[in-house]
């Protein structure tokens, strides 16, 4: 059986190498088209920076890195989802969005491609990180509402996004737990003087979500769910010590939206959980 042909945008960056390095490992996939920003040092060089050469250059045209592709996957920047969307819609190429921090109106952009393409929003493509996020949800419907929540993340300092996306990602699966919109009743700590707890020394509102972070040195991915109750407490932690854990996750996932109908979808769909 011939192997799928895959385009990755954001090539050049942390997860887009280590999308080479996962490839190389064996799998159903050939790198088809590697895509960097129109500014990026690396256009015309091949799509590894180190180790073996993969022989696809890097290009910033999209409409010739989809060309012949099963299926992209988009690392890049928050600021280029949108577009990068649009441009899979146009060449019927479905889409695995691994990219954080982007806004309403490119979240707006993904929901139009996924009336013609397969989208598939992963804040994390962790298979660990999805079952996290079930975890949290049932723990959240037995605990009930009296427990008290809190999600701490760490990142490498370079991060740009804050709380990420995959801390975003378990607060929203808590909220809809508890049938309440996250905006209502997230904290967050540690995000700077204009965050809503800082300098403050009133009490916690019952039924809030705090959200803490650190930004610090090469951490790769952690994540803590705490449930704080009267007398105990219980932890659901997550910790990604290598990139590869989440490129399998990411081919994981990309393999599963190859022949899929046009619509909006998650990692637990990938899972069946």
């Amino acid at each position: 059986m011939a192997p799928h042909s895959l385009a990755v945008f954001g090539i050049t960056g942390r997860m887009g190498q280590s999308l080479i390095r996962a490839l190389r490992e064996g799998t159903q996939f050939k790198l088809q088209g590697a895509i960097a920003s129109a500014g990026s040092p690396r256009l015309g060089l091949d799509a590894a920076a180190e180790g073996e050469a993969t022989g696809v250059m890097i290009t910033a045209d999209p409409g010739a890195a989809l060309e012949h592709a099963s299926v992209a996957v988009d690392f890049s920047l928050a600021g280029a989802v949108a577009a990068h969307a649009r441009a899979c819609a146009e060449a019927s190429v479905p889409l695995l969005v691994g990219a954080t921090g982007f806004d309403a109106p490119a979240k707006a952009e993904l929901t139009r491609a996924a009336r013609s393409i397969a989208v598939l929003i992963a804040p994390n493509t962790s298979v660990g990180v999805a079952v996290l996020n079930q975890l949290a949800a049932a723990a959240t419907r037995a605990l009930g509402a009296s427990y008290e929540v809190d999600i701490a993340e760490a990142h490498h300092r370079l991060k740009r996004d804050a709380p990420s996306g995959t801390a975003l990602s378990l607060g929203e699966a808590i909220a809809q737990a508890r049938a309440v919109a996250l905006s209502d009743v997230a904290v967050y700590e540690g995000l700077g003087p204009d965050a809503p707890r800082a300098g403050s020394d009133a009490p916690r509102k019952a039924g809030s979500i705090g959200f803490s972070v650190v930004r610090a040195g090469d951490i790769v991915g952690e994540h803590t769910v705490t449930f704080t109750g009267s007398g105990e407490r219980l932890e659901f932690t997550h910790r990604a010590f290598d990139r590869l854990t989440f490129a399998r996750g990411a081919l994981r996932g990309a393999a599963w939206l190859i022949g899929r109908p046009p619509g909006l979808y998650a990692m637990n769909d990938v899972l069946g959980i």
